[in-house]
């Protein structure tokens, strides 16, 4: 019985320090394993309920693997039921360690993705800051011409400033000088309705006798029958003499009339309202022009300036009088003559 005893101290003498290097060599690898844990988790913080629950079973295996050990202080089980639990706990972990790398894998992914993404933030936000300094310097050129234009705004209104002025001083002149002409213009109505006067005047001593040239205001009036046949623009003879004594008095008229007063001599012709159609004469247009121009040409033809004669043509539109009877309508075709100043 004594030897007995003996051998089996003996036997557990010898196997216990390879049992405690197991154990120490497990409790290293639990230990490694509990880092690379500690490590997954903080990298997979996003997938917190899946990593809580590796913790757990992890936690419960470390719970059974420390039960196993106090339950084999406790009661001696041998070391090969330990070593296999230990191993199976082992494989498990393994597992477990495979599912938190594809975690920290499928992590990473996400991280480089995030990278990607943030990249192409950052790529935006240079664009932007890009565009954002062009703005600027657009914004910038735009108060520089804006400023340049309110220098040149400056200077017109400067030069403005000083037109206005001049132009004050030149209206002030104006006005002297439109004085002036008035009063000189004035002046010259004066002397030429005198000339008129006399004028008038000696033609009305010169044709005292005809009872068809008379004088209507300031016109001298000849009545077409006097000057004319009916419906033409050549002059009879007894017209012609009428012309050789106007022609006359207007030479004398030029003699008198000093040279600074610019005046000319207005004949206008008049119809009837009787309308013409002829292939000389279209209409009353073209022979109440024609007989004015024949008498200005004789007039030229007789001494009379003609940079002092007018011609002009109104057809039957500046009747003497309203009416359709013969005598009105004698009346209304004539040959006028006015004096005025240009």
């Amino acid at each position: 019985m004594a030897m007995g005893r003996g051998r089996r101290r003996e036997s557990y003498g010898e196997f216990w320090p390879a049992y405690v290097d197991v154990l120490s060599t497990l409790l290293m690898v639990l230990t490694l394993l509990l880092s690379i844990f500690m490590l997954a988790q903080y990298f997979v913080s996003q997938e917190a309920n899946g990593k809580d629950n590796a913790l757990k079973r992890l936690t419960r295996q470390i719970s059974e693997l420390t039960s196993l050990l106090s339950l084999e202080k406790s009661k001696g089980k041998s070391s090969a039921d330990e070593m296999a639990a230990l191993q199976a706990s082992l494989a498990s972990i393994r597992i477990e360690n495979s599912r938190l790398s594809g975690l920290i894998g499928a992590e990473d992914e996400k991280s480089k993705d995030g990278q990607s993404r943030f990249a192409m933030v950052a790529k935006n936000l240079d664009d932007q800051k890009a565009i954002s300094n062009e703005a600027l310097a657009k914004v910038d050129a735009l108060n520089q011409q804006l400023a340049a234009l309110r220098r040149q705004m400056a200077a017109i209104q400067e030069a403005l400033g000083a037109a206005e002025a001049k132009d004050k001083d030149s209206q002030t002149r104006i006005s002297d000088l439109g004085a002036r002409l008035n009063v000189v213009l004035a002046k010259q109505v004066q002397e030429l309705q005198r000339y008129r006067s006399d004028f008038f005047g000696r033609l009305r001593e010169l044709l005292r006798d005809r009872k068809d040239i008379r004088v209507v205001g300031d016109r001298f009036v000849f009545q077409s029958e006097v000057l004319f046949p009916s419906g033409q623009a050549l002059m009879t003879v007894e017209g012609l003499a009428a012309i050789d004594q106007l022609a006359a008095a207007i030479v004398e008229l030029e003699r008198q009339i000093p040279k600074e007063i610019d005046w000319s001599l207005q004949v206008d012709g008049h119809t009837d309202a009787r309308p013409i159609a002829s292939l000389q004469f279209p209409s009353n247009w073209e022979l109440s022009s024609a007989r004015a121009t024949s008498v200005v040409k004789y007039l030229i033809s007789r001494g009379v300036s003609a940079k002092r004669l007018v011609a002009a043509g109104y057809g039957e539109f500046q009747p003497l009088e309203e009416g359709v009877t013969e005598e009105l309508l004698r009346r209304n075709r004539r040959i006028e003559l006015k004096l005025t100043n240009r």
